[in-house]
């Protein structure tokens, strides 16, 4: 087996100029990428994904035998109420819907709960107020 030998010998200098080549281009303020996709992207560089707004109104599709009106509600009341709260009957539930800044419609909704209750969840006081509930699969 001949080995080839041309003007391109690798050696102590040649190391040493190939060195001071790449230091020259790394400490540039400039790509060293002949291709712009492969240049590393700087931290955080992608798109910031924005949060839904809680305010916003329920967008998505209701379970059978609600509306979308009747889920926004539910959420609203299991949200100001929380899971503490339970077993609890109506003054208990308006008392705690006033203590977390509930809206006023709210407060004025579990007004109408009947006094003698004892409510164990927010699936009970919906329905106790008439909204719509989930179909049970069956």
């Amino acid at each position: 087996m001949a080995m080839e030998h041309g003007t391109e010998k690798i050696g102590p200098a040649r190391d040493d100029l190939l060195k001071k080549q790449l230091r020259g281009e790394l400490a540039g303020d400039r790509s060293v990428r002949a291709e712009e996709e492969r240049d590393l992207q700087p931290a955080g560089a992608e798109p910031l994904v924005a949060r839904r707004n809680p305010d916003t109104v329920f967008t998505g599709a209701a379970p059978r035998g609600m509306t979308a009106q009747d889920v926004g509600v539910r959420s609203e009341l299991a949200q100001h109420l929380g899971r503490s709260v339970y077993p609890a009957g109506k003054n208990t539930i308006i008392a705690t819907l006033r203590r977390n800044n509930a809206p006023d419609e709210l407060v004025a909704l579990a007004e109408r709960l009947p006094k003698n209750e004892q409510y164990g969840n927010v699936q009970s006081i919906a329905e106790s107020l008439g909204l719509g509930t989930e179909e049970r699969r069956g």
